[in-house]
């Protein structure tokens, strides 16, 4: 009797619980298929954060080609403390892949968006420049590098797939409308085209023919930008890169070299006879990164050379008015010369403090660097995987 007692109550409980039971399996199971938010990592930088217009700094971490491990970085400088947040694109962007994709090539912010090229993924996210919440996407071809002129982004790409060879194509470059995203028009300039700058409405593409190699490309494209045609190409010298334009309407171009025989320089191109555009002078320095402020153009550079097996540094400022070598040693600060692989670099435009990226190994994480104008060093922080190209939001843009 007591054994019926006990299992009738049994029966009973379970006929309690198990509505709760089964309610309870059923919510969690449906909770499984949400997505997950990944959060942002912050750190703070320990470091005061300077009043200027001036108020954050989106930094992208290429990623191992491969690897589809780019990310989007912020370095807040709005408040008291520089707060650095890691990852931020998961988190603004819950419903979206939770990275970027694969090689972050590119970043600028024109307008109130943010406009991330993204290489190997072969397209550009569009997002808003006051959080990185995405507004949208344009899907190109092997994508470059993209600069903007009277509502227009121009972006440069290799058109074809990765792949080494004497049959890659002819590069393009695609001409976006800014609003509707949409691709309005192409041109097909020289050999997997890169950087790009507008003067006078002119578009001046450095074409670096690196899919050819021995067979480089040595030539910058001219654009009009009115009939969007190649109307020349200026002869300059083999793998070329950089392109920026500066105050006086003057080019200021890279060439990689070959990494064997010929050394990479830097070229200035200014408007000569005719009003055409020509090498005016060069410089002995192997820069891999630009930055323009005002009449100082800051270059940061790490030349291998497969020859003498040998990897030289250089950082420093020129004069791009007078054309003279302001300094060649942006710091002494051992943190700087500790440095792995200098791969970026990035100027404050107001107050010249300075930030260098170093790629360390380029599978793992890297750090960025902060220098006060005079080369003090003041913090670094881990980023993503080869923190390479940075932009400042400012506060028009909040």
């Amino acid at each position: 009797m007591r054994q019926d007692i006990i299992y009738n109550r049994y029966i009973e409980w379970v006929k309690l619980v198990l509505p709760f039971y089964l309610f309870t399996l059923l919510l969690f199971s449906s909770c499984r298929t949400d997505d997950i938010i990944i959060y942002a990592e912050v750190e703070d930088t320990g470091a005061m954060a300077v009043n200027s217009e001036v108020v954050g700094m989106y930094l992208l971490n290429e990623g191992n080609m491969g690897s589809n491990k780019c990310t989007l970085d912020y370095l807040d400088l709005s408040g008291i403390k520089a707060i650095y947040n890691r990852n931020i694109f998961a988190e603004r962007n819950p419903n979206e892949v939770k990275e970027l994709g694969d090689v972050g090539n590119d970043i600028k912010i024109y307008g109130s968006r943010l406009w991330l090229v993204i290489n190997c993924s072969n397209k550009v996210e569009v997002c808003r420049a006051s959080d990185a919440v995405k507004i949208g996407k344009v899907d190109i071809p092997n994508c470059r590098y993209v600069t903007f002129d009277d509502g227009f982004a121009y972006v440069s790409s290799y058109v074809g797939p990765v792949a080494v060879g004497s049959n890659a194509p002819r590069g393009r470059v695609y001409k976006v409308d800014t609003l509707t995203l949409q691709k309005v028009d192409s041109v097909v300039v020289g050999y997997q085209p890169e950087e790009m700058a507008v003067v006078d409405g002119k578009l001046y593409v450095a074409n670096s023919g690196g899919y050819r190699v021995p067979d480089y490309d040595h030539t910058v494209s001219v654009v009009d930008l009115a009939s969007f045609t190649e109307e020349r190409q200026i002869d300059v010298d083999v793998n070329l890169h950089r392109c920026r334009a500066d105050q006086y309407g003057n080019l200021w171009v890279t060439s990689r070299g070959d990494y064997y025989d010929i050394q990479p320089k830097l070229y200035c191109l200014s408007k000569g006879f005719g009003d055409q555009m020509e090498v005016i002078g060069d410089f002995d320095v192997p820069a891999t990164d630009l930055c323009l402020v005002g009449d100082s153009l800051y270059y940061l550079g790490s030349s291998f050379n497969y020859s003498t097996m040998s990897n030289d540094r250089v950082m420093g400022i020129i004069n791009v008015q007078t054309h003279e070598v302001v300094t060649t040693q942006l710091t002494t600060a051992p943190e700087a010369e500790s440095m792995v692989q200098p791969y970026g670099i990035i100027v404050h435009p107001q107050n010249r403090d300075f930030y260098l990226m170093d790629a360390k190994n380029y599978v793992s994480s890297g750090e960025l660097l902060h220098f006060l104008p005079d080369g003090t060093f003041d913090y670094k922080v881990r980023t993503g995987d080869i923190p390479a190209h940075a932009a400042f939001k400012m506060k028009s843009e909040k």
